[in-house]
């Protein structure tokens, strides 16, 4: 018997970006239930996006905030011009460094062990940048708290947004049946803003049943998002999806032996 056999387990990343954590979940005898709750677009406008392609050499560190950061900016800047030779990198998780890898981009500046901004405002390499031009490639919108700390530290910032989120339009049913058949085990959430998306996206009846179903997060951000709507079973996990399928692991361990 596989240790997670005949669980419906929600993965709720954007769509075809689900493929690593369900695989790794269909190996271990669990069925994953795709429900996206962010959708991911280019933005409308990719004029300061080239802009800043031809700047580049006028930066002393260019910082990508998600891996959707690194391929919406770097799939235009790279067709264009190759990446400068003396521009570090940073960013804030291993996806991210993947993303880099994939794009001939090593040697990055990031956390090891936390992944978020928070994390890489406190390694050694960022202390000291007074005078620095930094550069944040991120999403509309976003948290400030990368860009504010930079620049009470001296550095002038500058940030280029290189996609939109935004919330898809599905319907909940797919869950409500599950839900209603007692075959819904668990929910993976990976962002505030996706919490957020998902829980209007499944009405009252939905939200009532979302409090009481175990919830898999990454971040104590997140943790802290869930308990503000009133979510019951929380379980944070490490980061990534290795640390979502730990979590679902030993949570299923500690009922099988409960």
């Amino acid at each position: 018997m596989l240790p997670l056999a005949g669980r419906h387990i929600v993965i709720t990343r954007p769509a075809g970006q689900a493929t690593h954590l369900a695989d790794a979940l269909v190996a271990l005898g669990a069925s994953p239930v795709l429900f996206p709750v962010l959708t991911i677009r280019p933005v409308d406008d990719v004029q300061p996006l080239l802009d800043m392609a031809i700047r580049l050499e006028s930066f002393d560190l260019a910082v990508f905030v998600s891996p959707n950061a690194v391929d919406h900016a770097l799939v235009p800047i790279l067709s264009r011009r190759p990446w400068p030779m003396g521009l570090r990198v940073a960013t804030v998780g291993k996806s991210s460094e993947a993303a880099l890898a994939k794009h001939g981009i090593t040697n990055v500046i990031a956390p090891r062990d936390r992944f978020d901004s928070e994390a890489l405002l406190e390694l050694p390499e960022l202390q000291q940048v007074a005078g620095w031009n930094v550069v944040v490639f991120r999403g509309d919108g976003g948290r400030e708290l990368l860009g504010e700390t930079l620049q009470a530290r001296g550095a002038r910032v500058e940030y280029v947004s290189c996609y939109r989120r935004g919330k898809p339009e599905q319907s909940p049913a797919p869950l409500l049946k599950l839900w209603n058949d007692g075959r819904l085990d668990a929910v993976t959430i990976t962002s505030s803003e996706g919490l957020r998306n998902l829980y209007d996206m499944l009405g009252k009846l939905g939200q009532t049943w979302l409090r009481n179903t175990p919830l898999f997060v990454p971040h104590a951000r997140i943790a802290e998002q869930a308990a503000a709507l009133g979510m019951k079973r929380i379980i944070p996990t490490g980061p990534g999806d290795d640390g979502l399928v730990a979590g679902l692991l030993e949570h299923c361990e500690t009922l099988g032996t409960s």
